[in-house]
């Protein structure tokens, strides 16, 4: 019995051995306190949430948003739950290169950066104008090419000089919209929703652990076990659980879109304009 046990043992330890030499890159630990966090995005919600995590924790905040006013209200607040004053808030439109260079010259060296801003049209592509297209591909691509461009240079070389990782972590999110299809807010209904502070949490920690790929939910777990592929991954016993789950985690993303699909059928069925 114990001799079965053990052969039994053998693939998996193996497996995990193997992975402990082939993850790559290692684990780093990525300290807050004492370095500066620059933080892009709407001036509430996940970023204002992440913002002042990372201040409680000692860090020097910035934050970059369109709205000066909108900004200094999330300053204050940062500065009313952490205590800190150092609290820095830059104006800028973040498709716009320049005015993106000019706040990262002003805001000084940055130790991690986070692309939180994003914009999205929730309306189906036939009623979608290009102008809006072209909004949302300059803000959420070239707005954080913009942002990371001018945030590099400077960012290696605090590498260089204190020896700790400087992470870049690019956010996206499935934040509620009022303008989304109804058809889509039937199929978003099936998965519950999380607030900025539990969603900024999860993802202050992935930064801090250097991981990869953050998912802040269930779906999100399936969805990066699913697609890991060429993904680095730092940890050998989430590389054995992809390793493993793969062909798990894709049934269960087959019985989540079984689901999606048979939404949309019965919707349209249900919504047949007569003849």
């Amino acid at each position: 019995m114990a001799a079965a046990l053990l052969l039994l043992l053998v693939p998996p330890v193996g497996l995990l051995a193997a992975l402990a030499f082939l993850a790559r890159p290692r684990a780093a630990r990525v300290p807050l306190k004492g370095r500066h966090v620059f933080i892009t995005g709407r001036s509430s919600g996940i970023g204002l949430a992440m913002a002042t995590a990372a201040a409680r924790e000692g860090a020097r905040v910035s934050i970059l948003a369109r709205n000066l006013a909108r900004l200094e209200e999330a300053r204050a607040a940062i500065q009313r739950e952490s205590g800190r004053g150092d609290v820095g808030v830059h104006a800028a439109d973040v498709r716009d290169a320049d005015a993106v260079a000019r706040a990262l010259r002003e805001a000084g060296p940055v130790d991690v950066l986070v692309c939180n801003h994003g914009v999205f049209v929730p309306q189906e592509l036939e009623r979608q104008d290009m102008e809006e297209i072209k909004w949302m591909v300059d803000t959420n691509l070239m707005g954080t090419f913009h942002l990371i461009k001018a945030a590099l240079p400077a960012m290696k070389a605090r590498t260089r000089e204190t020896r700790l990782p400087g992470p870049i972590a690019i956010m996206s999110s499935q934040a509620e919209h009022k303008r989304r299809p109804e058809l889509t807010n039937i199929i978003a209904g099936s998965s519950g929703g999380m607030k900025a502070n539990d969603v900024a949490k999860k993802a202050l920690d992935g930064v801090k652990s250097g991981k990869f790929i953050v998912p802040c939910n269930f779906e999100g777990a399936i969805l990066a076990v699913a697609t890991a592929g060429l993904s680095p991954q730092s940890s050998p016993v989430m590389a054995f659980l992809e390793v493993i789950g793969a062909g798990l985690m894709r049934f269960a993303a087959l019985c989540f879109q079984w689901n999606w699909f048979s939404t949309i059928e019965s919707y349209y069925a249900n919504n047949k304009k007569p003849e």
